[in-house]
């Protein structure tokens, strides 16, 4: 194989760096075309020749986040009044009546604007979750790739399903529901048209997973024939589980199990298998977690905004579970930003688990190394040589860290919010906090259209 000749950027005197392995980069890192080739030792110069050097005084360099579970199309009715103040099947009951008017016009734009927000705040790999088919929007995917495109960033998008509705003693109505055929069709038609499979890609940009939404809104039988395609075309598994005590409850109703157990007999506890939230399991369960290494998304936010509960990350962690970090939908959020969810993150694990445990790098250590355990990636999720160069900056000039003795503490528990620079496979697509090819003021006005008009078609 031939030596390189793209020119090596040295990414000099950084106020810090997180590595998200405890490695030394305290002078900063190389970067040749889309790797990381040198990690530079603080007060150490290069070993590798370099061409140009970026100047990083007063900043603090981590590997860029990734996002493991969103629903990009929930930016659209953010603080709808409707469904202010409510637990999870309530709030969901109501927004269900706004979601079935969903079009592709307005899934590209959301998309667009949720992807947005998370590489402002420090994403370089974006996830979503959509599962809401309704007549005009039987290509969801497809509109989402496009515009991932436009943003140039890595994502992972899973095509989601429901086929249980209520007239079928589902919780969704019957207009955002898909037959099952439909749904495996379709999910086999995607897989083919645009993941890319580790073996095949050295670093993919994108790639696709199966995604039943619930155990409250699938049959049993679409749970397991997704399993089976997922295990035939090698993509992995997403579902939300054991988010409420309500699911539980419908779960021993409906199956006469609870959702782990009904989830085992679908074939899904194995490690190609990510669960969102993974809140409300016994000892026992954890331990079985664990055994079959089955990763969670923890998604702090969402979970005290609708009062769902606390994960217990640590206790998964220990099992043997992967744990990663994911912002939720923006709906039970009402935000899309990683780096905010960082710190929610750290202070509500800090009421389950004490101060002393949970530190600012176990929090950046689930947004960055976790999340890429979830999605199988090796690749990116930490700062070491031969990584894609997936990185995100911050500035500590402002306000909010003046007097900060601790700089990776500081960009957790002082609240940063947007990064000053993005770099995707070395790559720079974000330059003082602006993205390089998306009119930002363009698209916010399209979107806050589109969302008055989604919002005002609820019958």
């Amino acid at each position: 194989m031939q030596a390189s000749t793209a020119p090596t950027l040295w990414l000099k005197s950084p106020e810090a760096v997180f590595t998200a392995n405890n490695q030394n980069a305290g002078n900063g890192l190389l970067i040749q075309g889309s790797r990381i080739i040198e990690l530079v030792k603080g007060g150490e110069t290069p070993k590798l020749h370099f061409d140009a050097i970026e100047n990083c005084t007063g900043k603090v360099i981590m590997p860029g986040m990734i996002n493991t579970h969103h629903h990009f199309y929930q930016t659209l009715t953010r603080c709808v009044p409707g469904a202010l103040n409510k637990p999870l099947f309530p709030w969901l009951t109501f927004l269900y009546k706004v979601w079935k008017n969903l079009d592709e016009e307005m899934l590209y734009s959301a998309t667009k604007l949720a992807g947005l927000e998370l590489m402002k705040s420090g994403c370089t790999t974006i996830g979503d979750h959509h599962y809401v088919f309704p007549k005009r929007l039987t290509h969801a995917i497809d509109v989402q790739v496009q515009a991932l495109a436009e943003l140039n960033c890595r994502g992972v998008l899973t095509r989601g399903s429901m086929s249980l509705g209520q007239s079928s003693g589902g919780l969704p109505p019957d207009s955002v529901i898909q037959n099952e055929e439909t749904i495996l069709k379709d999910s086999q038609r995607v897989i083919d048209a645009y993941h890319q499979s580790a073996t095949k890609h050295a670093s993919p940009m994108l790639q696709i997973a199966l995604a039943p939404c619930s155990p409250f809104s699938v049959s049993q039988e679409l749970m397991e024939q997704t399993a089976l395609l997922a295990k035939q075309n090698d993509v992995l598994l997403h579902t939300h589980l054991a988010e409420t005590e309500d699911e539980n409850a419908f779960c021993q109703r409906i199956y006469g199990a609870r959702p782990l157990d009904y989830l085992e007999q679908c074939g899904w506890l194995t490690d190609r298998t990510w669960l969102a939230h993974g809140i409300h399991f016994t000892s026992e369960e954890i331990v079985r977690l664990g055994n079959a290494k089955v990763g969670i998304a923890h998604c702090p936010t969402s979970n005290m905004l609708l009062a769902s509960g606390i994960c217990p990350t640590l206790d998964l962690i220990k099992a043997g579970c992967r744990v990663g970090l994911g912002v939720d939908g923006s709906a039970s959020n009402d935000c899309s930003n990683m780096i905010q969810e960082v710190r929610q993150s750290l202070l509500q694990q800090r009421l389950r688990y004490g101060a002393e445990d949970i530190t600012a790098e176990y929090a950046l250590g689930l947004a960055t190394n976790g999340s890429a355990s979830l999605l199988h990636r090796q690749d990116i999720g930490d700062i070491s040589m031969g990584k894609q160069a997936d990185l995100a900056i911050f500035d500590l000039s402002e306000l909010r860290f003046s007097g900060a003795g601790d700089p990776i503490a500081a960009i957790v528990t002082c609240g940063a919010h947007r990064v000053d620079k993005l770099m995707l496979a070395g790559k720079w697509v974000i330059e003082e906090g602006e993205h390089f090819a998306i009119n930002e003021q363009e698209l916010l006005i399209e979107h806050t259209k589109l969302a008055k008009k989604l919002q005002s078609a609820v019958n």
